[in-house]
C-alpha cells in the first residue's frame, strides 16, 4: 500500500518533469514530440486523481502539487504557443490574470477562514477541455495532419468565453452567494468551486 500511495504523486511530479520538455520541443519547431509530451502528460493528469480516488490514496502533497502541476503545464505551453506566434498573447494574459485572480482570492479565504474544501465546476471543467483542445489543435495543423481554422478559431473564443464566465463563477460563489470572506467555513468547504482549472 505505501507504493501505491506514491504512485498519483510520482505521476504528478512526472507531469512537472515534462513541462521543461515540451517547452524545449516547442522552442525547437518540433509540434509532433511536443504534441506527445503534451498529451502524455494530460493522461497523468486523469491517471493520478484517479489513483488517488480508487485507491483512497489522497495526500496533502498531492493536493498541492496536483493544481500546480495542471498551472505549469497549460501556462507553460499557452506562454510558448505565444511567444511563437501560435495563439494571441492577449490570450495568455487573459488565462493567466483569471488564474491569478483564483489563487489570490483563494489564499486570502485560506488565510482568513483556514483550510478550504473545493469542488471542480461544471464550468471549469469545460474551460479545461477547451484550452487542452485549442492546443491539441494549434500543434496538428502545425504538423500538417489537420488544417480546419474555422475550428481552431472557434475553440479559440470558446476558450475565451469559458475563461471569462468561470472566472466571474468563482467571484460569484466566493463573495456573492457566499458571502465573502465572512461566511460560515463550513458551508463554504461544501459548495466552494475548484481552483484547479
Amino acid at each position: 500500500m505505501p507504493l501505491l500511495q506514491s504512485i498519483p504523486n510520482l505521476l504528478t511530479l512526472t507531469r512537472i518533469g515534462a513541462v521543461p520538455v515540451l517547452i524545449l520541443f516547442l522552442r525547437e519547431g518540433q509540434y509532433a514530440p511536443a504534441l506527445a509530451v503534451f498529451l502524455a502528460a494530460g493522461i497523468t493528469d486523469g491517471l493520478d486523481g484517479w489513483i488517488a480516488k480508487r485507491f483512497g490514496c489522497v495526500t496533502r502533497l498531492g493536493t498541492v502539487l496536483d493544481p500546480i502541476a495542471d498551472k505549469m503545464l497549460i501556462v507553460s505551453t499557452y506562454l510558448m504557443l505565444a511567444v511563437l506566434g501560435d495563439i494571441p498573447f492577449w490570450l495568455l494574459l487573459l488565462i493567466g490574470f483569471r488564474d491569478i485572480i483564483i489563487v489570490g482570492v483563494a489564499l486570502i479565504l485560506q488565510t482568513l477562514q483556514g483550510s478550504i474544501q473545493i469542488q471542480p465546476s461544471p464550468i471549469s471543467k469545460v474551460n479545461t477541455f477547451l484550452q487542452i483542445s485549442l492546443v491539441v489543435m494549434v500543434m496538428i495543423e502545425h504538423m500538417g495532419w489537420l488544417i480546419l481554422p474555422l475550428v481552431t478559431e472557434s475553440l479559440l473564443w470558446l476558450v475565451v468565453a469559458t475563461t471569462l464566465v468561470s472566472g466571474f463563477h468563482y467571484i460569484y460563489y466566493w463573495f456573492i452567494r457566499e458571502g465573502g470572506p465572512g461566511q460560515d467555513r463550513g458551508a463554504r468547504q461544501e459548495r466552494a468551486p475548484d481552483k484547479r482549472s
